[in-house]
């Protein structure tokens, strides 16, 4: 029987999303109307956190809102994206970005915004930089929570420790394939009361349930064997879904907050949604571990 997604806490923020958010990286190369349909028939499964992504065709996801659709979801938004302002975390730069993304939007605040990606956290931690605007944007009334979705873990540090930051968005280091961020990021940030959003809980592709390309594992870590090879074929040899484990894997992690996947189209919004909520026999999970030595919920 499937499942439902599961309400959960984010942490110190008091938000309570459902488990599975939808994120807008790749949600916005196809004609208008199947992006908004895909948005659409994301929350329609009971999708409530959408993340945008500026220069992305922001608008679209404004008008799949309409509606009165707004009201149902939490809805976040990042700076630093945007073509015309790509890393320009300086107060006139994140200004710009959060008012755009309001118009956009068709909005009157934004339930979080994240830092997203800074190379240095100088250009964002500086006095008047993008913190600083953002707090006094949160002042004003427009953002409701502040977030920052970065990979290196020292930058979380950093972010967290500052008192400001009440979501960490960390990408790739908590999936099948590695679970670095569980020593560093995820125990301060449970310290420290911070909302988790796991991203790309499959991989960047590599968990998708299509064959991995062995070469292309190796040329990214060559000291390693191409594991994500090894784990779709112990998969496809016992008629298991990997899309499934992986998703699940992540919706297991011991946080306070959710995972948010990267739909392309509306097909993969359902497939997400599918392997978040089909149920796995636990001598599924017992056969995996004992395989590879990942234990969910670790």
């Amino acid at each position: 029987m499937p499942q439902k997604l599961e309400t959960l806490r984010m942490g110190r923020t008091e938000m309570r999303p459902n488990a599975l958010a939808l994120g807008a990286a790749w949600l916005w190369q196809k004609p208008d109307a199947e992006v908004i349909g895909a948005i659409r028939r994301g929350i329609e499964l009971g999708i409530n956190y959408i993340d945008t992504y500026p220069g992305h065709a922001e608008h679209l996801w404004g008008e799949a809102l309409s509606g009165g659709l707004r009201g149902n979801v939490y809805l976040q938004a990042k700076v630093g994206t945007h073509p015309e302002r790509r890393k320009d975390f300086s107060a006139e730069g994140t200004r710009w970005s959060v008012t755009n993304s309001l118009k956009h939007l068709r909005t009157e605040y934004l339930d979080a915004v994240l830092i997203h990606d800074p190379i240095d956290m100088e250009s964002v931690l500086g006095k008047g930089c993008a913190l600083d605007t953002l707090l006094e944007m949160k002042a004003e009334g427009y953002i409701r929570h502040i977030g920052a979705g970065v990979r290196s873990h020292e930058f979380h540090k950093t972010l967290i420790e500052t008192g400001h930051i009440d979501i960490i968005l960390t990408f790739l280091d908590y999936t099948l394939l590695s679970q670095s961020v569980a020593q560093t990021t995820l125990p301060l940030a449970r310290e420290h009361d911070v909302g988790i959003i796991l991203a790309s809980p499959l991989g960047m592709g590599s968990l998708t349930g299509a064959e991995p390309n062995v070469a292309e594992e190796r040329r990214r870590n060559p000291d390693a064997e191409p594991k994500a090879y090894a784990m779709w074929k112990w998969c496809q040899e016992r008629d298991v879904n990997i899309r499934h484990l992986a998703m699940q894997f992540c919706l297991a992690a011991p946080i306070d907050g959710i995972v948010m996947f990267g739909p392309a189209d509306k097909t993969q919004v359902e497939d997400g949604y599918e392997a978040a909520t089909t149920e796995i026999p636990e001598h599924i999970w017992e056969a995996f571990e004992a395989e590879f030595g990942i234990k969910r919920g670790m």
